[in-house]
């Protein structure tokens, strides 16, 4: 807790992780900073940045590329990347096994041994993806858009904090793939071997053992809550985690409406972990579009990523205006925004090789044996005692958080390999005194347009990533002795499966979860 006098020990006394969906470092923070602005950043600024058009492209072959270019609205990239593990193989590697594929198999675009990424295989992946989703190939106007990021204006909450404090421009995540697995690393330093959301052996709900940082907390009589904005019926970190984290739902897990309590009061755990609205109405989790989840669908995408903007400036005002004299606040508190993963969206960083969560493990799902890391992703820390305008340039990965937790807090030993090597970041807070509240970023969000439809929509069969989600809570019933509804996911239209999974997880979750 807070010293009498605090200095910048106390920076990590309580830690705030906002976490949220499907974005790369280039995607959201590419142009940070002018080339010169600052003594070092990795942004796009003053880089020629293309990937080559494939040539069994339809349209645009003769064009040979396309360019880097800024975000011409709110919903790019509009159809969903492809985020799956053979889909982040062709975007690093430019490796296609078959365009136009719906479903992989071996070698699941795997790059030859000892490749490096050549970060090349954006824009085939993407064509491909969208042939595959669509039935038909996308124009150049339509595909071009995977090689576009916003600007500072465009999203000036996660700019202004990213400016007015520390930004990390060789932040990766874990693992070459999406959510769950990423999710996973993140508090676990380890997926069980599981590299895909669903299908081909995925089953996290009964197979993700691994230990993870939430056990380390509890074993160290330090306090801990996952809050998820409502109307959120479930936490995917307690779906993901539910083999350790079941007997804690019905004392650690809360809605935001408790969080901001909380943060007023000065009452935050040592440890927090913010979940957006991942699924249903008002969803703000920044993910990309989901259109292609289900034949016509329409759904409103800025709500999501500019939805993520408001919640991000509402979660900023709360700690930054956090001032009891005991417990948590604005002195002693850090909040660091960050993504899972990238979700398919373009950087140009190539990532590197990391360790495999255990030495002579046989490879995991796929073949993938968790050596080689993820895409780079937005983080920014923020805390009093970081100047503005900092830029981290030391590479950092996801499990990074748990390396700093483990030396800050004396959690023990690593979890894994994956967080022995990870790089903390205790380094980042340099000031011998605290910055003063009303001298950090005042961010003001812009407006969110009103939401029409559902990720999931309800008269429409389900998309792939709705499908995984309610695939691991009826999962999550079976294995705790719930009777599950009788449902085929696979047919259910979205009004059917909320109806059921809801009625499911009410007996799951606390009802608090909800707000």
């Amino acid at each position: 807790m807070m010293a009498v006098a605090p200095t910048c020990e106390n920076a990590l006394d309580h830690v705030v992780v906002m976490m949220f969906e499907n974005r790369s470092f280039d995607n959201l923070l590419g142009r940070l900073y002018e080339p010169g602005e600052v003594d070092a950043f990795e942004g796009v600024g003053g880089k020629d940045l293309a990937n080559p058009i494939p040539d069994w492209a339809d349209d645009g072959p003769e064009r040979g590329s396309v360019h880097y270019d800024v975000a011409t609205s709110m919903n790019t990239p509009s159809l969903d990347p492809g985020e799956e593990y053979p889909h982040v193989n062709t975007q690093l590697f430019n490796v296609l096994d078959k365009p136009g594929q719906s479903a992989f198999g071996p070698p699941y675009n795997a790059p030859p041994a000892g490749a490096r990424p050549t970060v090349d295989g954006f824009v085939a992946d993407y064509i491909s993806t969208w042939w595959a989703s669509t039935g038909r190939q996308p124009f150049f106007q339509e595909y071009r858009q995977i090689m576009a990021g916003y600007t500072p204006e465009q999203m000036p909450v996660i700019s202004s904090l990213a400016k007015g404090f520390a930004t990390f421009d060789h932040w990766f995540c874990d693992v070459p793939s999406q959510t769950f697995t990423n999710r996973s690393f993140f508090h676990a330093a380890s997926a069980s071997g599981l590299v895909v959301n669903m299908g081909d052996g995925s089953d996290f709900v009964g197979d993700n053992a691994a230990e993870t940082l939430f056990d380390r907390l509890d074993a160290a009589g330090l306090d801990w809550r996952v809050y998820c904005d409502p109307p959120s019926r479930y936490s995917l970190t307690g779906l993901i985690h539910a083999p350790r984290l079941r007997p804690r739902f019905a004392t650690n897990f809360f809605s935001t409406d408790q969080f901001f309590e909380d943060a007023e009061r000065g009452e935050l755990p040592r440890y927090s972990f913010i979940e957006p609205q991942i699924i249903g109405w008002d969803h703000n989790d920044m993910h990309p579009p989901f259109w292609s989840a289900a034949p016509g669908l329409v759904w409103d995408p800025p709500s999501s990523i500019l939805g993520g903007e408001e919640l991000l400036a509402r979660i900023y005002d709360a700690l930054r205006s956090a001032s009891s004299p005991h417990g948590s606040n604005h002195l002693n508190t850090t909040l660091l925004v960050t993504f899972d993963e990238h979700g398919g969206t373009y950087d140009h960083v190539p990532p590197g090789t990391a360790p495999a969560p255990a030495a002579g493990d046989p490879a995991g799902q796929f073949g993938f044996r968790f050596d080689r890391l993820g895409v780079r992703i937005p983080t920014i820390a923020v805390s009093a005692w970081v100047p503005p305008r900092t830029v981290v340039n030391e590479e950092h990965w996801a499990t990074s958080v748990i390396a700093t937790s483990r030396e800050k807090w004396r959690l023990g030993p690593p979890l894994t390999a994956r967080d022995a090597a990870a790089r903390t970041f205790t380094d980042v807070f340099t000031l011998d005194s605290p910055r003063a509240p009303e001298d950090w970023p005042e961010p003001v969000a812009r407006p969110v347009p009103p939401l029409h439809e559902s990720l999931v929509p309800l008269d429409e069969p389900l998309g792939s990533h709705a499908r995984a989600l309610f695939a691991g809570a009826l999962a999550l019933g079976t294995e705790l002795g719930v009777p599950a509804p009788p449902i085929d996911l696979s047919t259910a239209t979205g009004a059917q499966a909320l109806d059921a999974v809801h009625g499911l997880l009410d007996d799951l979750f606390p009802p608090r979860l909800k707000g």
